[in-house]
C-alpha cells in the first residue's frame, strides 16, 4: 500500500499496536463489514454494534476486530450517518468518537438519550480528565481513551452488554447466566422497578427512560437499601471493575438518577450524600417476587 510518489504511508503507532499481527507497509486495510438490514439472518444472533467515527484507518481496524469477537459491525463516519442507522439497524452498543465533524458526539450522545437507552462507550484521543466527565454526564455508560488495549475494549462492551442482558454470549460461545433476582420486583415510595424487564415506573404510572448505568445504579441501591455504599464499592456493584480511586462516574450518575427519580411535594432526597461515606439510598424498599 504505497504512496503515488512510492512511499510507504506514515501509520501512527497506535494503530500498528492495535493489530500488530498486520504489515502496515504491505498489507491493505481490511475491508469493513456492510451494515446489517433487518431480516440478514445469518448474524442476527451476533450482538450488533455500530462504530461512529470519523477516522476511516480506525473504522477499518475496529470491524474485522469485533467480526473476530463474535459481533457484528457497521460503520459511520458521522453522527448523521450514525442516526440513520440507529433507525435501521437497531445496535445493540454504539461506539462513538467524541471528536466528530458537523454534530460532535457529545450532542449525539444527548440526543440518543432523549430518545433511547441503547448502551453508549464513548471514545476519543483527547486526555480523560474533563472530556471524560464530559462524555459520561451526557449520557454515556463507559468511556475508553485512545490508544486503547483491544481486550480492554472488547471487555468493556461485553460488561455494559451483560448489564442491559443484550448479550447473548456468541461472542465467547457461551450464555450469560442471569441474575438470581431476574423475576423480581422492588417497590419504594411508589415507584416500581422491574429487573427482568429493566423498567421503572413512577408512582404515576410513568415509565421512566434510564440509561443502563443508570438503571444498574438504581437496582444496586435497591439491593442494599439504607445502607451507605462508598462510590468505590457502587463502582464494583455497577461495573464489575475495581475502582482506579479517580472515577467521578458514581457522582455523575447519583446527579442523573436524582433528576429523573424524586420524592412527591420535595419531601427530601431518595439518594443522600454521606459525608467521607457515600451515598444512601434512604428509602425502605419492598420486594415483590413474580409469578
Amino acid at each position: 500500500m504505497l504512496r503515488q510518489n512510492g512511499t510507504a504511508p506514515v501509520v501512527p503507532h497506535w494503530k500498528r499496536a492495535f493489530m500488530p499481527e498486520l504489515d502496515w507497509n504491505t498489507t491493505p486495510a481490511p475491508a469493513p463489514l456492510a451494515p446489517q438490514t433487518p431480516g440478514f439472518s445469518p448474524q442476527l444472533h451476533r450482538p450488533h454494534v455500530l462504530v461512529v467515527d470519523d477516522d476511516r484507518g480506525h473504522r477499518l481496524l475496529l470491524a474485522p476486530l469485533l467480526d473476530r469477537a463474535g459481533f457484528r459491525a457497521s460503520l459511520a463516519p458521522d453522527a448523521a450517518t450514525g442516526l440513520k442507522l440507529v433507525k435501521t439497524a437497531a445496535p445493540d452498543l454504539i461506539l462513538l468518537d467524541v471528536m466528530l465533524p458537523g454534530e460532535d458526539g457529545l450532542a449525539f450522545c444527548r440526543r440518543m438519550r432523549a430518545a433511547s437507552g441503547v448502551p453508549i462507550i464513548m471514545l476519543t484521543a483527547l486526555g480523560q480528565g474533563p472530556h471524560r466527565v464530559a462524555g459520561l454526564d451526557s449520557g454515556a455508560d463507559d468511556y475508553i481513551a485512545k490508544p486503547f488495549d483491544p481486550d480492554e475494549l472488547l471487555a468493556r462492551i461485553r460488561a455494559v452488554l451483560r448489564r442491559v442482558r443484550a448479550f447473548s454470549g456468541a461472542a465467547n460461545g457461551n450464555a450469560v447466566p442471569a441474575r438470581a433476582s431476574a423475576r423480581q420486583r422492588y417497590r419504594f415510595e411508589g415507584w416500581t422497578l422491574d429487573v427482568a424487564k429493566r423498567e421503572v415506573w413512577s408512582p404515576d404510572g410513568v415509565l421512566i427512560t434510564l440509561t443502563s448505568g443508570e438503571f444498574d445504579l438504581l437496582l444496586a441501591f435497591c439491593d442494599h437499601p439504607q445502607m451507605v455504599l462508598s462510590r468505590e464499592h457502587l463502582i464494583e456493584l455497577t461495573t464489575g471493575r475495581p475502582s482506579d480511586g479517580a472515577d467521578r462516574r458514581i457522582d455523575i450518575l447519583v446527579s442523573r438518577v436524582r433528576r429523573k427519580i424524586t420524592l412527591d411535594g420535595g419531601r427530601g432526597d431518595l439518594l443522600k450524600t454521606v459525608r467521607n461515606g457515600g451515598y444512601q439510598f434512604t428509602a425502605p424498599v419492598t420486594l415483590d417476587a413474580q409469578g
